[in-house]
C-alpha cells in the first residue's frame, strides 16, 4: 500500500478537529473505517474517500444529530432519508427549546423565592392575602429535622412529573387544623411540593384558592416551628379568626442551599376565615 496519498489519523484529527479517540471510536463502531490500517502498528491512514464522510458527520453533529441516525443516513444516502431525518432533528430542537424555556423560568422562580428569603422580617405574624396555588400532595407522618429527611417523598412525587429535565417546586410539610387547634404541632401529616405554573404533573394535585393566611417567617428549619406554631395558635385565636385548612410549611432557605444555619429562613402559613 503506497502510503504517500493517504492521510494518518493524527493529520485527520488536525484538518476536521476530531480528537484521535473519536477517529478510532468512529473507526469501532463501523461509521467511517479507515482506507488502511498497518497489520503490524495498527497505524491507520485515510484516503480523501474518507472525508466527504467526515465532513458530513460533523456537519451532522453540529445538528446534534445522534450517531444512529447518522450511520443511517450514511448506509442509505438519498435525499427522502436526509430530509426525513432533518425533519425529525428540527422537532427535536423545538422540544429542546421548549424544555429550557421551562428550566429559565423556572430557575427565575428560584431567584425570585431566594430574594424573597433574604428580605424577609423575621418572626412578625401578619395577615397576607395568598393567590390560588397547586400542589403535588403525599400524606405521611414524619418528623423532618431537615431537608434530608423530606428527599425519599419528593422522589416518590417526583417519578409522576412528566418532563423529568425540569425540578419541581418548593418542597413543604403540613398540619391539619385538627391538630392545629388541639396544639399537636408534631409529626406533620403531609408533605407537599408547591408546584410552579408550568409543571406538567401527572398526579394528583391539588388546587388552593386565593385566602387569607396568618403568617410568620423565623430563622431555623423544621426542628425550631413548634414554638412559632404556638404563637400563630395564638394570634388566631385573640383575634377571633377561624382555622380553615392544612398549614403550609416552607423552608425558603436552608441546608440544601447553605452550610450556615444563621442564614436558614421557614415560613409558616396558616389559613384563616377573618369574618367568623
Amino acid at each position: 500500500m503506497d502510503k504517500k496519498s493517504l492521510f494518518s489519523i493524527g493529520q485527520v484529527s488536525k484538518l476536521f478537529h476530531i480528537s484521535i479517540s473519536i477517529l478510532r471510536y468512529y473507526d469501532k463502531i463501523g461509521l467511517v473505517q479507515p482506507e488502511y490500517t498497518d497489520p503490524e502498528t495498527g497505524y491507520r491512514y485515510y484516503s480523501t474517500r474518507q472525508f466527504e464522510c467526515l465532513n458530513t458527520i460533523r456537519y451532522l453533529r453540529v445538528l446534534d444529530m445522534p450517531l444512529d441516525q447518522i450511520a443511517l443516513f450514511l448506509k442509505n444516502r438519498n435525499i427522502d432519508c436526509i430530509q426525513e431525518l432533518l425533519e425529525q432533528q428540527k422537532e427535536e430542537v423545538i422540544r429542546r427549546q421548549q424544555e429550557l424555556k421551562i428550566i429559565q423560568k423556572k430557575i427565575e422562580n428560584r431567584l425570585n423565592q431566594l430574594l424573597d428569603a433574604l428580605s424577609s422580617e423575621l418572626g412578625v405574624i401578619a395577615l397576607v392575602r395568598t393567590p390560588s396555588r397547586r400542589l403535588a400532595s403525599l400524606r405521611t407522618d414524619l418528623t423532618p429535622k431537615s431537608y434530608l429527611d423530606l428527599e425519599v417523598f419528593i422522589r416518590e412525587l417526583e417519578q409522576q412529573e412528566e418532563n423529568s429535565v425540569t425540578f419541581l417546586g418548593k418542597v413543604g410539610v403540613g398540619l391539619s387544623a385538627v391538630s392545629l387547634l388541639k396544639g399537636r404541632f408534631q409529626p406533620y401529616e403531609m408533605v407537599f411540593i408547591l408546584l410552579d405554573e408550568e409543571d406538567s404533573f401527572r398526579g394528583e394535585t391539588v388546587v388552593l384558592p386565593a385566602e387569607d393566611c396568618v403568617t410568620i417567617r423565623f430563622q431555623g428549619g423544621h426542628s425550631q416551628a413548634p414554638e412559632y406554631y404556638g404563637k400563630l395558635i395564638e394570634y388566631i385565636r385573640k383575634n377571633d379568626y377561624k382555622v380553615c385548612g392544612f398549614s403550609r410549611e416552607i423552608t425558603m432557605i436552608d441546608d440544601g442551599l447553605t452550610s450556615d444555619a444563621s442564614q436558614f429562613v421557614t415560613e409558616i402559613q396558616i389559613p384563616v376565615a377573618v369574618n367568623v
